[in-house]
């Protein structure tokens, strides 16, 4: 095989996110500011700038705000300013709205935007090649490159044309290595580079388990007469139990559109919950259907969540590199909100790089980063947060009564921090222990089945790869998610990637991967009880194609 070329940069960014592109946009606005040029790159594993992006959102502009004061004069695309807030108990048939005075602060979101944060992320994306950084979409980072002295030195981007005997077809490329003096990991929510780093360098020595929730969400436009630009909707309880972390969102966009969407803690126990089938349910209660009715669905994708706030956050610095937005976990889960989050923390990784490529410093640990980080307002957010994924955790009413005690009376400045017990791939009860759960049929008009869902998301594969789903021990599936859990895969993943098939007589279980449908929610990886599927990247441009998600 040819060899590798190789191109060096001052700092090479993983992932066109949030955290990412703020990143290399303070980084080029430092530059110009003190007349001193650092050369940045951004790879993106998808086929365009907010390809992958998947968020509810409503959008906290404070951070925006930091890295472009004069934002609305750019015409950033934050153009449904919230107008009214609802939170709502559901039952199975009504539901009970909680009086705005009762909510805690974080769930009011007054100055705050109903957005794609896909169609920031690509506005962004414009504003950093405007200044000057390379972006290069398409190109997935596969491998970390550590230099002689166990520091990082880059990375390099997947091979392309390799068939799925693992062999080069005619259409062979080697990737690239990039090297720089710090690399920034900014993956999202479980990183498979962010994992190996965590690892290698034991990112997570002392620290709490993070732990997840997937997200799943479907576009809609609706009729005229149901739209109320600005309106927030979440929800808590039907259908999952009390005793099962969850929520809803239902945004109201602009031009008729809503975004609607379903959160799952991955700490479930019940091996037959689904959480897209909860999603499905969820949408035909009254209180929802009512503004899906004469709606049409025009897109769908699902994308797991970093949820264990600030006692999960692993040590964000190592040699060359650094962790920002979700790949370290940066979200307040308690406020349903992580894009502010995310691109502060990109703009504290830039600063502290830049000074120390300023100063002739490389491959070195940022320490400034987490010690400025430290001493932000984002810290505070996310110290007064801490308590509410752990309080949530022991049931949706203790829980609920708990954390508006510890916002409500205490102010987030309780003198405890609760702590997270387990890993969710940790928590599955056995099959034999639970109740199985009859989700009904979609009805095709307000729910639907999931390959036709993950046709909307626009997935797609080049179908002669090495499967990027792969197994530790090919056995497990069989011998024991089967044997004792009755095959969870099939049911936790949003996409219909596993399956149990069996021979003509029903017998001899294997697990068919369809890779084709992964829209790369990372699930799976996080899951999988015994920790043995493990997601590493396809080939770049893979994957979903988010329109506006």
């Amino acid at each position: 095989m040819p060899a590798r070329e190789s191109m060096q940069y001052d700092v090479v960014i993983v992932g066109a996110g949030p955290a990412g592109l703020a990143a290399a946009i303070r980084l080029k606005q430092l530059a110009a500011e003190r007349a001193h040029d650092v050369s940045v790159c951004v790879i993106e594993k998808g086929s365009e700038v907010g390809a992958h992006i998947l968020s509810g959102a409503v959008m906290d502009p404070r951070a925006l705000a930091e890295l472009y004061p004069d934002w609305q004069e750019l015409n950033a695309p934050l153009n449904a300013p919230v107008s009214e807030d609802r939170f709502l108990f559901l039952t199975e048939k009504s539901s009970f709205r909680i009086p705005n005075f009762l909510l805690p602060q974080c769930f009011r979101n007054h100055g705050n935007y109903v957005i794609s944060l896909g169609n920031l992320c690509r506005w962004l994306g414009r504003q950093a090649e405007g200044l000057g950084v390379e972006i290069f979409p398409g190109f997935a980072a596969a491998e970390v490159l550590y230099g002689d002295e166990g520091g990082v030195k880059g990375v390099a981007t997947g091979d392309m044309g390799i068939g799925k005997d693992s062999k080069p077809t005619d259409a062979y490329q080697p990737g690239m290595e990039l090297h720089a003096k710090y690399t920034f990991f900014a993956e999202g929510c479980r990183g498979h580079l962010g994992k190996q780093l965590q690892e290698r360098y034991r990112l997570r020595a002392g620290i709490d388990a993070q732990v997840f929730g997937i997200g799943l969400k479907e576009l809609w436009e609706i009729k005229p007469e149901q739209h109320q630009p600005g309106l927030v909707i979440h929800t808590a309880g039907w259908p999952l139990e009390a005793g099962t972390y969850g929520g809803s969102f239902l945004y109201h966009m602009e031009n008729n559109l809503v975004a609607i969407g379903y959160v799952v803690g991955l700490a479930y126990t019940n091996p037959y919950l689904n959480p897209y089938e909860e999603f499905q349910r969820y949408k035909t209660h009254p209180a929802i259907k009512s503004f899906l009715a004469g709606g049409k669905r025009v897109a769908y994708g699902a994308r797991a969540i970093s949820a264990g706030g600030l006692q999960s956050l692993p040590r964000l610095a190592f040699p060359g590199g650094c962790l920002i937005g979700d790949d370290a976990g940066f979200l307040n889960a308690a406020r349903i909100k992580g894009s502010h989050c995310a691109i502060y923390s990109g703009m504290l990784a830039a600063e502290a790089a830049f000074e120390a490529v300023k100063s002739g410093r490389a491959g070195d640990e940022l320490a400034s980063y987490p010690e400025s980080f430290r001493k932000s307002w984002l810290y505070d957010e996310l110290y007064r947060a801490r308590n509410f994924k752990p309080w949530m955790s022991k049931g949706l009413y203790a829980g609920s009564l708990m954390f508006g005690i510890d916002q409500v009376l205490l102010r987030g400045r309780a003198p405890w921090t609760l702590h997270h017990q387990h890993a969710d791939n940790e928590t599955l009860q056995k099959k034999t222990e639970v109740t199985p759960i009859q989700y009904p049929k979609p009805d095709g008009v307000i729910t639907f089945d999931r390959l036709s869902s993950v046709f909307l998301s626009g997935t797609n594969h080049e179908e002669n790869q090495p499967v990027h789903l792969t197994l530790k021990d090919a056995s497990v599936p069989v011998n024991v998610n089967l044997e004792l859990y009755d095959a969870p895969e099939q049911r936790y993943c949003p996409a219909g990637v596993y399956e149990i098939v069996r021979d003509a007589n029903g017998e001899n279980p294997r697990l068919q991967i369809n890779a084709q449908n992964c829209v790369h929610c990372k699930t799976c990886d996080i899951k999988d009880p015994t920790q043995n599927i493990v997601w590493v990247t396809p080939e770049g441009g893979g994957g979903p194609n988010y329109p506006s998600m």
